[in-house]
């Protein structure tokens, strides 16, 4: 066997493969070169930007922060705008979010659209008043096994102005064997009086890169990067009864309203369920149930769909739907305030309008 020979035959193929590998490279910096690029923003205000990110990122860069639940993944359809001039085809992840349309009526998904030349776009005034915040972890607490409840103090700005019920987006850095940094959205779970602090529950997602960092790397002092507030998810000023539903870590934005209504002396009647599959996932069960204290008619359900025979559970249990007959008063004025995943969203949105509440009087704020 001619050893030098297949020696040689290596090398070679080493350097092809390296001119290749540099020849691709010089090529992607000539083809993705889009230099300078120019965004109108609602025909008021001009950013000149660094072309080929994403538009969702180059707004980020200018302190323009969109909505985007999934870190601009394209899994979440938060990141809407209208692309009026220069963003290019619709992309196939695009269509699924939108009507025809609303297609026509050049919606897009800002973290799908490649700025590549000058580009003009409208986004809601609102989005201007969102900032980006210092903040430094101020306690952690475990709420279950999998949900653990965060307090962070504001450090810069000191103080944010949201409505009960929006979220934040939570920066995670690289860490462990995880080379990026992500972002995700939480709903806050403090009430808006407290200024200069917020709260978040977090449930842990297996292979989350977010919620892993936040369970098993976050420590109490540590400084993070918080965007916000965002979303339309808020109680609507009316007199009608009102249904909370949430499961998991669905608590959080209820929380924070519920946390807002006592101290407005809010005086409608109000029902909480809380679907939960064991008693191990339930958690602040005595706190919940101490706003029928604070509120003239107030009524916390916790129910368990699996309940164990160790949890000797005497509660209410199976779905929380069959229940609801038990606090409907008058379903014609009564609104529906719900967080969960998008399964549960549909389903208890259908056993609520077959019990009569106005489809336009049921709000919801959906995590996948």
């Amino acid at each position: 066997m001619n050893y030098q020979k297949i020696l040689y035959e290596i090398l070679i193929l080493a350097g092809i493969s390296g001119l290749l590998a540099t020849l691709i490279v010089v090529a992607k910096a000539i083809l993705q070169n889009y230099g300078d690029c120019e965004i109108d923003i609602n025909g008021k205000r001009k950013v000149t930007v660094k072309g080929g990110s994403s538009l969702l990122t180059v707004l980020a860069e200018e302190n323009i922060f969109v909505p985007s639940a999934c870190g601009g993944r394209g899994s979440c359809g938060a990141c809407k705008c209208k692309v009026i001039d220069g963003g290019g085809p619709v992309l196939p992840t695009e269509k699924p979010y939108f009507t025809p349309a609303e297609l026509s009526d050049n919606n897009r998904l800002a973290c799908q659209v490649k700025v590549k030349n000058n580009i003009k776009i409208e986004i809601p005034e609102e989005i201007f008043n969102i900032r980006k915040f210092k903040a430094k972890v101020a306690k952690v607490e475990e709420f279950t096994y999998d949900i653990k409840g965060v307090t962070f103090d504001l450090i810069s700005p000191r103080e944010i102005d949201f409505q009960a019920g929006q979220y934040v987006q939570l920066r995670s850095p690289k860490y462990g064997k995880i080379r990026e940094s992500v972002t995700r959205a939480y709903s806050i779970s403090s009430k808006p009086s407290l200024e200069n602090q917020l709260q978040l529950i977090i449930r842990k997602v297996p292979e989350g890169i977010c919620t892993t960092w936040v369970h098993d790397f976050l420590k109490v002092g540590q400084e993070v990067e918080i965007t916000g507030p965002y979303g339309d998810f808020f109680i609507r000023d009316t007199q009608a009864d009102i249904i909370f539903v949430a499961g998991g870590s669905g608590k959080a934005p209820i929380k924070s309203m519920l946390e807002d209504l006592a101290e407005k002396g809010c005086q409608r009647k109000m029902s909480y369920f809380f679907g939960a599959r064991t008693a191990k996932d339930l958690y602040l069960t005595d706190y919940m149930d101490s706003f029928k204290d604070k509120f003239p008619d107030f009524t916390y359900y916790p129910i368990l769909s699996h309940p164990e025979a160790t949890d000797n559970w005497e509660g209410k249990t199976g779905f929380v739907m069959p229940h609801f007959p038990d606090a409907l008063r008058d379903p014609k004025n009564t609104e529906a305030y719900l967080c969960g995943s998008p399964g549960m969203i549909a389903a208890v949105t259908k056993g609520l309008k077959e019990l009569g509440v106005p489809e336009d009087k049921i709000y919801y704020d959906s995590f996948a």
